[in-house]
């Protein structure tokens, strides 16, 4: 038999006189919990995995029972149940059908009803907005130019950020040109900006050894860098945010590169929150504030309010660190994301990185992260055009971010124009999340979002790294393969290279701002 186990509303009414409090909810759970009692063996592993307290052993009935109405989807028990007596579905319960108001907006509605308060959420935006990647679809050889073998040629995706010159200038098979500080991939991928505080220590070292171990980067986010993490130094990117957290001198010579955060794809325009229940001790030191005070991020730099600022900060940081670093600004792809782009470049930055809509977060308020900002896909082709339009594309590379998902991704971003793209969604779900997107609670029972030392004892950084060095390593393979088929035996010669995607299932109008042709053209 399987087992309905019961929301906190039901098992009030059913058992007025257990542990299970009375609550009065208009909101009907998301999950439902079914347990398979032929199979359960009352061994309470999920009760000790759930840190939201889902499921409650009763002693007297030597039994365990599920409240429905806390559970987020993150698959934690069921995943380490050892007798699989556990499966979790959405909630069949559906409102009247209309068009306008959906489920979704009246949930949203109970809720913010309840609690007066605005709706959060985590990871990036779940809408049904047209995803750009798969409506492009890559060209390969046939005939006329043979496709390339990687199995037995060589392949070269090594890739350089930073500014390149406009000629190159030789002098008895030398190079006389001085060329700016540039970052050296193995592979076209780096970590995405998450800083320590937003998820757990063992998070961050996982990412920085990836890095090392592939031969790429990660970035620190706004929290700062944990003094033992400064070994990676030579894999690291570090932020300077709003809120200055954790920067310092020797913060910004241990590091590879700096990063100008001005905005992210979750939340354009707004500022970052760190709840001070999640600044424990370790994170208080790295991020230079009181143990258990809330790190609040300012919307705007209060210094840079026009380009001029910005090229003063730009500046500032590479005579802070003797010019011996690529300094790169990150902003959201917003409206009119190609003419801030070419100020950026124009500013003196070597590296400008656009994070599309569905750029992930650890919190962000729900109608900010579905409702502002563009997909990086149209973002990235509009830039990668203008800075070719006013002659000033070398001078800057592109990073893109935004739900990069697979190694196809990968390649037509590259095609598209960029030079590399940040991964942060794929990175987290590669050590084990499951999007259950409650990130802002600290609960997160797969040990990444949370510092809830219980918790996050549960992500190994050994095998956290090697997933994340096996992720990069699969992709790898996958690139080169696809290159391989287009004819191509070096990433350089496909960066911007739009005639080898074709679109289907696109507008005109989208077909042009992407500038590709559609497929059969």
């Amino acid at each position: 038999p399987v087992q309905r186990c019961r929301s906190p509303r039901e098992a009030a009414f059913s058992y007025p006189h257990t542990r299970f409090a009375v609550v009065l909810s208009y909101t009907m759970p998301a999950f439902v919990i079914e347990r398979d009692l032929s199979r359960c063996i009352s061994c309470q592993v999920c009760v000790r995995q759930c840190a939201n307290d889902v499921h409650v052993y009763d002693i007297e009935d030597d039994c365990v029972h599920s409240q429905d109405a806390q559970c987020v989807g993150c698959h934690r028990c069921v995943t380490l149940c050892p007798t699989h007596a556990l499966s979790v579905q959405r909630n069949p319960l559906a409102f009247r059908a209309h068009a306008n108001w959906s489920d979704q907006a009246l949930r949203n509605i109970y809720r913010q009803a309840e609690s007066g308060g605005m709706l959060l959420t985590g990871m990036g935006c779940d809408q049904p907005y047209r995803i750009y990647w798969d409506h492009m679809l890559l060209n390969a050889s046939q005939v006329t130019n043979p496709s390339i073998d990687p199995m037995r040629e060589p392949m070269e995706l090594t890739t350089y950020l930073g500014a390149k010159p406009e000629r190159v200038a030789f002098s008895d098979g030398r190079v006389e040109t001085e060329v700016a500080p540039q970052l050296r991939l193995d592979v076209p991928i780096m970590f995405s900006a998450m800083s320590y505080g937003s998820i757990s220590f063992n998070a961050c070292e996982s990412l920085a050894r990836a890095s090392r171990e592939a031969g790429t980067f990660y970035n620190t986010g706004e929290g700062g860098l944990h003094p033992a993490l400064y070994q990676y130094g030579a894999n690291t990117i570090a932020q300077v945010a709003s809120g200055r957290f954790g920067v310092h001198l020797e913060y910004l010579n241990a590091v590879a590169a700096l990063e100008i955060k001005i905005g992210q794809g979750a939340k354009p325009g707004i500022g970052g929150h760190l709840p001070g229940e999640k600044v424990t001790p370790d994170i208080s030191a790295t991020r230079m504030i009181p143990v258990g005070t809330d790190a609040l991020s300012p919307a705007p730099h209060h210094d840079i309010y026009s380009i001029e600022d910005l090229r003063q900060l730009i500046y500032a940081l590479k005579e802070a660190t003797g010019y011996a670093k690529p300094v790169s600004v990150k902003v959201a792809a917003v409206h009119n994301i190609a003419p801030i782009a070419s100020g950026i470049v124009r500013a003196g930055a070597d590296i400008v990185a656009i994070d599309g809509l569905r750029g992930g977060t650890g919190a962000a308020p729900t109608q900010v992260r579905n409702n502002v900002g563009i997909p990086i896909e149209l973002a990235l082709a509009a830039v990668d055009q203008r800075l070719r339009d006013e002659g000033i594309r070398h001078r800057a590379s592109l990073v893109v971010a935004g739900s990069i998902r697979s190694s196809a991704d990968v390649i037509k971003a590259i095609a598209l124009g960029a030079d590399a793209v940040y991964v942060a969604t794929s990175a987290l779900v590669a050590m084990g999340c499951h999007l259950c997107q409650n990130c802002y609670t600290g609960k997160c029972n797969w040990g990444i979002a949370t510092q809830d030392p219980y918790l996050t004892k549960r992500l190994n950084s050994d095998l956290g790294a090697q997933r994340l060095t096996n992720l990069l390593r699969a992709w790898s393979l996958e690139i080169k393969e696809m290159m391989g088929g287009m004819g191509l035996n070096a990433i350089e010669s496909l960066r911007g290279h739009r005639d080898h995607l074709r679109g289907v299932g696109l507008n005109q109008v989208e077909l042009d701002t992407l500038g590709i042709r559609a497929a059969g053209q």
